[in-house]
């Protein structure tokens, strides 16, 4: 049924009618409209039985959803930037047991200096914590992802992050094709635990494990994530089939099949970029996209499959490692490995910065007359004189205080004051 929606309520809804058992989290911006609109559902009746527990910490959120979904619970919960950092212990723990959690991240840049905004540092910077990561370019594909999500995690008994833009699409409200609750258990059937906390036949899960046995664990949760590479186009496929329309998978190709140049790309930028993409193939520029939903696991062989005919490939990502590069153009190499085509690493977006089409055309200007110095990080629109500024600040030895603060000074902008 079509709505006009705010993300948020849209993926609240979508979250209910997969009949979640119990739900845990703490609010934080920009996934607080998600619970506040899951918890009024329980709060009037409409979405039973389901238990939600207000709890003080995103701490001390997973580790209720660890207890629950050990329990036996179809479990859910959301964050976003620091609360993902607070739960970092606790992620590590649900993977480690196998549990099938789905979690929404509204993605947000993280501090300091504080930010509200969006990029993916966030989600990056958990990359490796043995979730199962999606990312969704829209409000509608967040809404299908996260019918998906569940059916993924409860099939390989993994957990899985739904990574949506914080802002740009939880705040955003645009007209959604909301599932009925008939279709929704038709394609999502009942939670049947691979693994139950029964006091009747008690265990111990997260023991102590050794030398003898630990690298095995691991190994164990590696094959599991590469199972998913089968499973998430098959759902996929199923989830087309039943509702009528493509969403999720592994990648997504638009305007790629002859293109000479490539841009590659998670969540919703994309849209801005195949924007620019048809401009330019109405000029003549055989241009297309690549569009990673799926970054854990890594889909290595079809991103290669996707890329590996083009000539130069542009990597525009909304987060990258201090000190070493693009976090995806270092992945996107791995794939192209022994191939010749030149990746070229654009770190776009930070802490909200607006993408625009005006700066996108400037860059893949650059790029198509191969003006980009290969094997160098570039960040999109920098303002090179307040770096440059900063930069002789510290070759002149002056103590000017952490760089965010002077470069407010230098604008005009007063932080904060003390008194």
């Amino acid at each position: 049924m079509l709505e006009q929606l705010e993300g948020s309520q849209a993926v609240a809804k979508a979250v209910a009618l997969c009949r979640p058992e119990v739900i845990s989290a703490y609010p934080i911006s920009p996934q607080t409209h998600i619970v506040e609109g899951l918890s009024d559902l329980v709060r009037t009746g409409e979405l039973e039985p389901c238990e939600y527990l207000m709890v003080e910490s995103e701490f001390a959120a997973m580790s209720a959803c660890i207890g629950a979904s050990a329990a036996g619970a179809r479990t859910y919960t959301a964050t976003a930037s620091q609360g993902l950092l607070y739960m970092a212990e606790a992620l590590f723990n649900a993977s480690g047991l196998g549990l099938p959690i789905v979690m929404t991240l509204a993605n947000r840049a993280i501090g300091a200096p504080i930010n509200i905004w969006n990029d993916h540092s966030d989600s990056m910077s958990q990359r490796d914590s043995g979730w199962i990561q999606l990312y969704a370019e829209s409000n509608q594909e967040a809404v299908d992802l996260h019918v998906q999500a569940f059916r993924l995690a409860e099939e390989l008994s993994l957990p899985v992050m739904v990574c949506m833009d914080g802002f740009i699409l939880t705040h955003a409200h645009e007209e959604v094709d909301l599932p009925t609750q008939e279709q929704v258990d038709a394609f999502l059937p009942a939670f049947v635990p691979r693994q139950v906390l029964d006091p009747a036949e008690p265990v111990t899960i997260g023991a102590m494990v050794g030398p003898e046995a630990f690298t095995e664990v691991k190994y164990l949760m590696h094959a599991k994530q590469v199972l998913a590479l089968d499973s998430i186009p098959e759902i996929g496929a199923d989830f087309s089939r039943a509702f009528g329309r493509d969403s999720g998978g592994l990648v997504r190709t638009y305007r790629a099949e002859d293109a000479e140049t490539i841009v590659v790309a998670l969540g919703s930028v994309l849209g801005t970029i195949e924007d620019v993409v048809d401009e330019l193939r109405e000029q003549g520029v055989k241009i297309g996209v690549v569009a990673i939903k799926c970054f854990r696991p890594y889909p290595l062989d079809d991103v290669r499959e996707a890329l590996r005919d083009a000539q130069r490939i542009v990597v525009i990502e909304k987060a990258f490692a201090v000190g070493a590069g693009g976090i995806v153009g270092q992945n996107i190499r791995l794939a192209l490995s022994g191939l010749e085509s030149r990746v070229h690493d654009v770190v776009a977006g930070l802490g909200g910065r607006p993408i625009t089409k005006r700066s996108l055309h400037a860059l893949l200007a650059d790029a198509l007359a191969d003006r980009l110095e290969p094997g160098r990080l570039h960040f999109l629109d920098l303002k090179r004189d307040v770096v440059e500024r900063e930069l002789e600040r510290l070759r002149d030895g002056r103590r000017p205080g952490p760089h965010a603060e002077s470069i407010l000074r230098d604008q005009g902008i007063v932080a904060a004051r003390s008194h």
